[in-house]
């Protein structure tokens, strides 16, 4: 048997495994064997290695090499994360007894700016739903309050109106790991859940009976993938034609209290993160609005 065919079986072995510990994608198993067979044919021209002999310096080598044919940092990190799961496997599969690949620093990625929408923006996002029918009332009360507490879309459709407390004017909000926080709704969102709640609601739901705050037409609670189409049209009619989604409302709840300066603590707070570096990334939004709002009015800019 030829050593490329050894190799292929080796790699094939692998995808196996993965598919069946991790239930990767077909797209995602074929991406993996195909850099793993680069990876290979590589290191048999350039080392007279195969996959399980190269050390190190074999996989650096390799990585510096497409970095100086132009490959960008991130496909470069999905590369090497492939790899580190290729050796993991071995290791564990006793094909090798330590793991070349495991004192490989990943390399620095941008974090993406998210993006976001004016205070203009919101302000037609959420005049856009037909407040004379019970559904569009409560397609404005669910964008307000996404607005008005940053609630991740799971938060906003899992809601139930126990949750709510309108005589204090909190939402109990329950977030990752079931970690639950108290977010204020303001003035705004809570005269809309009570407009929805004193009849909109019921009669969307006719005789039926929805432990969730926000139901359908069907008398369920909504769906991820139902609300994202929801945020879509809505955008569409009121003429924002910049990539949208549930989680730009969020970005734009963290920026526009950043903007009117809010600390960054306790948009932490708000948001229900648990490490402040991930809130950080608002303030390069806000930042960037700061620098327009100086080169537009500073006489000096």
């Amino acid at each position: 048997m030829s050593e490329a065919v050894v190799e292929q079986a080796l790699i094939e072995a692998f995808a196996d495994a993965l598919w069946m510990e991790r239930g990767l994608s077909q797209n995602t198993l074929v991406a993996y064997q195909s850099d793993l067979s680069k990876l290979s044919l590589w290191l048999q021209r350039q080392r007279g290695k195969r996959l399980l002999e190269a050390g190190q310096k074999d996989l650096l080598g390799y990585l510096a090499v497409l970095a100086q044919q132009g490959r960008q940092a991130r496909s470069s990190a999905r590369l090497l994360s492939c790899m580190r799961q290729f050796y993991q496997y071995a290791v564990r599969e006793s094909l090798l007894s330590a793991d070349p690949s495991a004192q490989i620093e990943s390399p620095k990625l941008p974090r993406p700016l998210p993006g976001t929408l004016t205070e203009r923006e919101v302000e037609q996002l959420l005049a856009a739903p037909d407040v004379g029918d019970p559904q569009g009332v409560r397609d404005r009360t669910m964008l307000e309050l996404l607005y008005a507490t940053g609630l991740r879309v799971s938060e906003l459709i899992d809601l139930r109106p126990e949750q709510l407390s309108l005589s204090q004017g909190v939402v109990r909000v329950i977030g990752k790991g079931d970690k639950e926080r108290l977010v204020p709704m303001g003035d705004e969102a809570q005269s809309w859940i009570e407009r929805f709640l004193r009849g909109p609601r019921q009669a969307i739901l006719g005789q039926r009976v929805c432990i969730h705050l926000f139901p359908t037409r069907r008398g369920s609670g909504m769906t991820r993938q139902a609300f994202w189409y929801l945020i879509k049209r809505h955008a569409r009619q009121a003429g924002i034609d910049k990539p949208i989604s549930p989680h730009t409302l969020r970005h734009a709840f963290a920026t526009h209290l950043l903007n009117h300066g809010a600390d960054l603590r306790v948009v932490q707070l708000l948001l229900g993160h648990s490490d402040l570096s991930t809130t950080q990334i608002y303030t390069h939004v806000a930042r960037q609005r700061l620098k327009a709002l100086h080169a537009k009015h500073h006489p000096r800019a």
